[in-house]
C-alpha cells in the first residue's frame, strides 16, 4: 500500500491553521491528521466539528482523518461525517456498542477506523476486521502531542500487520504518537503504512524537506522487509 504522511495538527499553529494546513500538503503530505479531544475520554481538549468545516470551506479538499478521543463517541461521528471528514477513527472504550459505531461512520460515506491504546488488546480487531478500513497503532498515551515513542509499539505493529495480511482486506495501518526522522525506518520495518507526526513537521523550519526525508526513511524501513 502507498505510504502516507499524515500531520497532526495538533502541533499547528491555531492561529493560522488554514495556512498552516495547507503549507504541508503542499510540502508533500497525503492527509490532515484531526485529533479531537474531550477532556473526558482523555486528559486534554482541543478542537470540534465547526474547525474541519471552516477547512473545507476555506478550500481544503485532501483528505481528513479524525481520529475520535471522545466518549460517548457516536454523535460527534454523526457531526464529523457532516463537516466533511473521509475518515473517522474510534477506540474501542468509546463505544458500548463497536460494530454498530463503525457501521454507523461507513453509513455516513466516511472510512471506518480502530484505535488501539497503548495497554489496549488487538483481540477485538478480529471481532470487526470487516468493518473496518484502517488500524491505528497509538505508540504514546493519547491526550497530549510531543511525548516519546513507545517502542512496544513496533512489536504490536507487527502483529496487527499479520492480523490485516491475513484478513486479506485493504486496510491502512497507521502509527501516531512520537514520530519522527530518526524512528521512522524502523516504524516502516514493522509494517506501519500512515505516519501521523505532528512536532516532528510543524516543529520544523522546512515542512518540504522533513516531509521528503521522512519518505527516504521510509522507503528504507519497507525494503528491509520487501513491502
Amino acid at each position: 500500500m502507498t505510504p502516507w504522511i499524515s500531520p497532526s495538527i495538533l502541533a499547528a499553529d491555531f492561529s493560522r491553521l488554514g495556512e498552516e494546513v495547507r503549507a504541508v500538503l503542499d510540502a508533500g503530505a497525503d492527509s490532515i491528521h484531526f485529533d479531537v479531544m474531550d477532556n473526558h475520554y482523555v486528559p486534554n481538549l482541543s478542537i470540534g466539528p465547526l474547525v474541519l468545516q471552516s477547512l473545507r470551506k476555506a478550500g481544503i479538499e485532501e483528505t481528513v482523518d479524525v481520529h475520535l478521543m471522545v466518549k460517548p463517541v457516536d454523535r460527534l461521528v454523526e457531526d464529523f461525517l457532516a463537516a466533511g471528514a473521509d475518515y473517522i477513527s474510534v477506540h474501542p472504550e468509546a463505544t458500548e456498542h463497536l460494530h454498530r459505531t463503525l457501521n454507523l461512520i461507513r453509513e455516513g460515506g466516511a472510512k471506518a477506523g480502530l484505535v488501539f491504546n497503548p495497554s489496549t488488546p488487538l483481540e477485538v480487531l478480529n471481532e470487526v476486521m470487516d468493518c473496518v478500513d484502517l488500524v491505528l497503532i497509538m505508540s504514546v498515551n493519547p491526550g497530549f502531542g510531543g511525548q516519546a515513542f513507545i517502542e512496544s509499539s513496533l512489536s504490536k505493529l507487527s502483529r496487527s500487520r499479520k492480523l490485516i495480511s491475513a484478513s486479506g482486506r485493504d486496510i491502512r495501518l497507521q502509527i501516531d504518537g512520537g514520530v519522527k526522522g530518526d524512528n521512522i525506518s524502523r516504524i516502516a520495518a514493522a509494517g506501519a503504512d500512515t505516519f501521523v507526526a505532528g512536532t516532528a513537521i510543524f516543529g520544523s523550519n522546512d515542512y518540504a524537506a522533513t516531509i521528503a526525508d521522512m519518505r527516504t526513511q521510509i522507503a528504507a524501513g519497507q525494503a528491509q522487509t520487501g513491502a
